[in-house]
């Protein structure tokens, strides 16, 4: 790889950072604009004009707080929590195509840090590491409530990661590949996935409530059993740093959902474009995808009342892992018979 290369890679990264931050920051704004909405109420309105700069009060107000480390809590774990947690979730975003490639000064750029045949696998991994961060700072905390919080937390990301991985399965099946940039090609203009596995797209998108903790599924937040959850003895920019992942990976599971299920940065009437053009177009694509599954996960936390512990795992283990596992079957059977193996 040229100098050249590195630079405009490291650019892009830096790029992607800054933009998946201020998303996550943002997003915490409009959830609660989207929660004022449905309750009838203004929401933020104080900081700046309709209160477009109350997430930069309230990043201030975690940079200026007081860190501080519970007596007996185990100082270098309850550090290295946070910082999986966030780690993991801004990882996640190395490999997701963007768009097709552009074209800046004769040089062609491609939209996507890194483009490894095995995405979709890269992107499991490192779901699966992030449950640690939560595990940790529970456990390192030496409260009993975070501990049960984390153990919860656990319990529930293993098990809706089995259902998720099995409507992974079936994508693989169809396209061939694990490659995401491969899964949007097969999806070229509206030949979206979504629409030959519509039941693998509902399992899918109920396992990734779960994976992000989010309404009904945020069992290890219930703040009226668990006080805060596995952050409870959390404050200052530890705890913003959980805040972050969360939102960043509802900002990340959105774009995953749009890519696997609705085509990515493929819209229709796309063969009418070519060059920069198409490629802009892909990214305002890809983006309006990605916000709109975010505000549907917004929708849903403000519309459904939380899960009890045993119906989330109820639900998990009894109801999605066998329908999963049942839609793999019929698409694998399917497929065998279009092949003509059974002729």
């Amino acid at each position: 790889m040229e100098t050249s290369e590195i630079i405009e890679k490291l650019l892009f990264i830096g790029l992607l950072f800054l933009i998946t931050l201020g998303i996550a920051a943002y997003a915490t704004y409009l959830e609660r604009k989207v929660a004022a909405w449905f309750q009838d109420r203004i929401g933020p309105d104080r900081a700046g004009p309709f209160g477009i700069l109350q997430p930069l009060a309230d990043g201030g107000k975690l940079f200026f707080k007081e860190d501080f480390i519970p007596a007996a809590a185990d100082k270098w774990l309850f550090i290295l929590g946070p910082g999986i947690a966030i780690f993991t979730s801004m990882m996640t975003g190395a490999v997701i195509p963007w768009s097709s490639d552009i074209e800046i000064a004769g040089n062609t750029i491609e939209l996507q840090v890194a483009d490894v045949n095995i995405g979709i696998l890269f992107i499991m991994g490192f779901l699966s590491i992030g449950v640690y961060g939560i595990m940790i700072g529970g456990w390192a905390s030496n409260n009993k409530f975070s501990l049960f919080s984390a153990i919860r937390a656990s319990s529930q990301m293993i098990s809706y990661e089995l259902a998720m991985g099995i409507c992974v399965i079936t994508i693989v099946m169809l396209t061939g590949s694990l490659s995401l940039n491969k899964i949007v090609e097969s999806q070229h203009g509206m030949n979206w996935n979504v629409f030959y596995q519509p039941v693998a797209f509902i399992i899918f998108f109920i396992c990734a409530l779960a994976e992000t903790n989010r309404a009904p599924f945020d069992l290890p937040e219930c703040e009226s059993e668990l006080i805060g959850g596995y952050h409870t003895e959390y404050g200052a920019m530890k705890m913003g740093f959980y805040l972050f992942s969360e939102y960043v990976s509802m900002f990340i599971s959105s774009a995953i959902i749009s890519i696997l299920f609705f085509g990515g940065f493929n819209f229709p009437w796309m063969d009418h474009f070519d060059g920069n053009t198409l490629a802009i177009l892909g990214v305002v694509a890809m983006f309006t995808k990605t916000f709109l599954f975010m505000f549907v996960f917004m929708w849903i936390r403000w519309t459904l009342p939380r899960f009890r512990f045993d119906q989330l795992m109820h639900l998990g283990w009894k109801s999605l892992i066998p329908m999963a596992l049942i839609n793999m079957l019929i698409t694998g059977l399917v497929i065998a018979f279009n092949e003509g193996w059974f002729n």
